[in-house]
C-alpha cells in the first residue's frame, strides 16, 4: 500500500519485478471472472479506474497496471515495448484464459499493440480515444494544444505543460468550468505523479511495434471502440480507422463526454462494456 503525498487518496496496488524494475497494478475480483484489463491514457495512471473497478469486480477480474514510467512503476533504463510488458505481467498472473482489455487513448493503442504481438493472450478489445495512426492536428483546437505543451515541456516549465494538458478533458467545445472539478484536480495529481518522475534530458526508451496500421487486419478477436462524443476529431478519426480496417468492429458514442470517457460517464461506459463482454462471452461459450 502506497500513500501519495499530493492526495488524500490511498492508492492499493501490487507490483511485479520485471526485467527492468518494478512494474504497478491493480489486481481486484474473483480469480475464476473473465480477466479485464483495464489500461490508461498517457501520463496519469490506473487510479484513473478508480471508479469503475468497485462495481465491475464484483464479477470481473480486473487489472489495472500502471505503464512503464508511469505513476507508480519503475522508468525504463533500457528500450521496451509496453506489450511486451503487458504480456509479462498477465503471464506472472497465470490467467485462466485470455483477457479482455480496454484502453483508453495511449492504453488504446498498448491493446492494439499487444493483440498483434500476442494474440494468445486476448479474447477481445475495447478502446476509446484512439486507434490506427496518429491523430490529424490540423484543426486548430488540437494544433495549439499540441504546440503549448511541446514548447511548456522544452522550457521546463511543468506548470505551463499541466495547464495545456488539461484542456483534453473538456475538449474543444468546452472548457474546465463545464467538468466536474474533482475529475480536473485528478488528472492533474496523477499527470504531476508522472511527470516529476522523470527528468528534461530523460531518452525516451519506447519502442513502437511496427506495422500496426497494415496489420491490423490480424486482429480477429471482438473490437469495439467508446468514443466521446466531444473529444477532438482527430483522435476520434483514429478509433474510427481501425474499426474501418478490422472484420469484427463496432462503435459506440458516449454524448457529453470528451478523451477521458471513463472518468467523465463511468455508469455509460461500464453500461456498453458490459453489454458488450455478455456478447464476447456468449460468443466463446
Amino acid at each position: 500500500m502506497t500513500e501519495d503525498a499530493t492526495s488524500a487518496r490511498t492508492p492499493v496496488f501490487e507490483t511485479f519485478e520485471s526485467e527492468d524494475g518494478p512494474l504497478a497494478y491493480r489486481d481486484a475480483g474473483p480469480r475464476e471472472g473473465l480477466p479485464l484489463v483495464l489500461l490508461h491514457t498517457g501520463f496519469v495512471d490506473h487510479t484513473q479506474f478508480d471508479n469503475l473497478i468497485p462495481d465491475l469486480a464484483r464479477r470481473y477480474r480486473v487489472i489495472a497496471p500502471d505503464a512503464r514510467g508511469h505513476g507508480f512503476s519503475a522508468n525504463a533504463s533500457k528500450p521496451f515495448r509496453q506489450a511486451d510488458d503487458l504480456a509479462a505481467l498477465l503471464r506472472h498472473l497465470g490467467l485462466d484464459g485470455p483477457a479482455v482489455l480496454v484502453g483508453i487513448s495511449m492504453g488504446a493503442l498498448i491493446a492494439i499493440d499487444t493483440a498483434l504481438e500476442y494474440p494468445e493472450l486476448v479474447r477481445a478489445l475495447v478502446v476509446s480515444g484512439r486507434g490506427l495512426g496518429e491523430p490529424d492536428l490540423g484543426d486548430p483546437w488540437s494544433s495549439a494544444r499540441h504546440e503549448a505543451q511541446q514548447n511548456a515541456l522544452a522550457a521546463g516549465d511543468f506548470p505551463g505543460w499541466l495547464d495545456a494538458f488539461v484542456q483534453w478533458v473538456p475538449g474543444p467545445s468546452r472548457t474546465l468550468a463545464d467538468v466536474d472539478p474533482e475529475i480536473v484536480r485528478h488528472v492533474q495529481e496523477m499527470a504531476l505523479r508522472t511527470l516529476m518522475k522523470h527528468g528534461p534530458d530523460e531518452p525516451n526508451h519506447c519502442v513502437p511495434v511496427a506495422g500496426v496500421a497494415e496489420r491490423a487486419k490480424e486482429i480477429t478477436v471482438p473490437v469495439l471502440a467508446i468514443n466521446g462524443a466531444l473529444d477532438a476529431p482527430g483522435t476520434v478519426a483514429t478509433a474510427d480507422a481501425l474499426i474501418r480496417a478490422l472484420p469484427h468492429g463496432r462503435t459506440a458514442t458516449i454524448d457529453g463526454v470528451a478523451h477521458y470517457t471513463t472518468m467523465e460517464a463511468p455508469e455509460a461506459f461500464s453500461r456498453i462494456l458490459r453489454d458488450f463482454l455478455r456478447e464476447v462471452c456468449a460468443e466463446k461459450g
